[in-house]
């Protein structure tokens, strides 16, 4: 898994590339709370090589958390900025920092 992070120089936005490895994996999301932890607003398109990707124009300057939702299974990005215990979840999420 990985992110990769590109600011724009003339607005204050953060373009955030998700890149998912899940061959063979039907569907990939990733929810958190830049979409209100929506499964379904958020859908990765899944690519030829089988790698799942999508693309988010987020705010800079701010922390998030989120996961991925392979198949319906809640899972963290290993290469986070970071991660945060959520008390809700009774997990911890991943953290991306802008």
């Amino acid at each position: 898994m990985a992110i990769s992070k590109q600011y724009l120089k003339s607005k204050p936005i953060c373009k955030v590339t998700f890149l998912v490895p899940a061959k063979e994996a039907t569907s990939v999301s990733v929810a958190g709370e830049f979409n209100e932890w929506d499964t379904k607003a958020t859908v990765l398109k899944k690519l030829k090589n089988g790698t799942f990707k999508g693309t988010l124009n987020l705010p800079k300057d701010q922390k998030f958390e989120f996961k991925y939702v392979v198949d319906g299974q809640w899972t963290n990005e290993s290469e986070a900025d970071g991660f945060q215990w959520n008390d809700f979840a009774a997990a911890e999420n991943s953290l991306l920092v802008l």
